[in-house]
């Protein structure tokens, strides 16, 4: 009886610790520090993913899409797509937001990054950085 039950709780204790292992490495995925953003190879935007993460929640940037193909908030621990599986021709075919194509990454990416860079460009932590210009995001070669 007493090898049954020392069987059992081992066995308990591995999933467990199984689980956490697991569970450790998802919420640690983080995704690439540097990203470069292309269409095509114009004009490609660089993102540092990981200064955005330090000074924002997920939720922020990103965001789902419900089948009826209508933004839906970010949830803690979903899944998260690179942008042009959605923002594409196929998928948002001539959705626009403010004059901007959403069915495009520069549409997307003009209308999300653009959009906070020129709100936050006057904090006092960012004055100096000029983050609002073109260059921050497409710097010359």
């Amino acid at each position: 009886m007493i090898k049954k039950k020392t069987i059992v709780c081992s066995v308990v204790s591995l999933c467990m610790l199984l689980g956490t292992v697991i569970f450790a490495i998802g919420a640690s995925n983080t995704g690439p520090a540097d990203i470069t953003i292309s269409a095509d190879g114009k004009k490609p935007a660089q993102f540092s993913h990981k200064k955005h993460q330090d000074a924002f929640k997920c939720a922020e940037c990103h965001h789902g899409m419900a089948a009826d193909g209508k933004q839906v908030p970010y949830v803690e621990g979903q899944e998260i797509k690179k942008c042009g599986e959605c923002h594409n021709a196929t998928v948002l075919a001539g959705k626009m937001k403010d004059k901007l194509a959403l069915d495009t990454l520069k549409g997307a990416g003009h209308g999300n990054c653009v959009e906070c860079h020129k709100a936050k460009k006057d904090e006092p932590a960012i004055k100096d950085k000029k983050i609002d210009k073109c260059d921050t995001c497409h710097p010359k070669k």
